[in-house]
């Protein structure tokens, strides 16, 4: 029994030694968060009241090529395509979460996600599309990135972009 008891214990504290921080595992995955951009109306990109993290919509910008993933899902794109406009979305965000609390460690979970898909009339998986942003969340965070989540499908959306995601993010204290 004993045995067992510290065979477990030794399993345990070697899951623990390679647990990656977040920050780790963006790397891992090749991302890299750029500096967020600035609002582009009167508003704010987050508002933190006391542990919770409220962050603005978001959409696909591509730091890289510079602009926003546009078009929309059932007529202009795939859902594959509307899935790697809403993995953006989530890089975005997280830019935006790191610049308000310093180290993604400090997440303890994503608690509530808007997900907003620019959708031809006939288009109906939505939630295929946010599946990019919730994958990305889950390989970030595991546990803490599974989240209560809205997937609705919109007439327009500003800029013309593909998605709009807005998350609610529990941090620590």
């Amino acid at each position: 029994m004993q045995r067992i008891l510290f065979i477990c214990l030794l399993l345990l504290a070697t899951e623990i030694a390679v647990a990656q921080t977040p920050e780790e595992k963006l790397t891992q995955l090749g991302i890299t968060l750029f500096a967020p951009s600035a609002p582009v109306a009167n508003y704010v990109k987050y508002v933190r009241t006391g542990n919770l993290i409220f962050l603005s919509g978001h959409g696909p910008e591509d730091k890289v090529k510079g602009g926003y993933i546009t078009g929309k899902l059932g007529k202009d794109l795939t859902i594959e395509q509307g899935y790697a406009a809403a993995k953006l979305t989530g890089i975005s965000l997280l830019a935006t979460l790191k610049d308000a609390i310093g180290d993604l460690s400090k997440v303890k979970r994503i608690v509530k996600v808007l997900g907003m898909v620019n959708s031809d009339e006939n288009f109906v998986d939505q939630p295929k599309v946010i599946n990019g942003f919730s994958d990305l969340m889950v390989a970030v965070f595991g546990e803490k990135g599974k989240h209560a989540r809205s997937a609705v499908g919109m007439a327009a959306l500003p800029f013309h972009t593909a998605v709009e995601i807005e998350m609610v993010v529990e941090v620590e204290l």
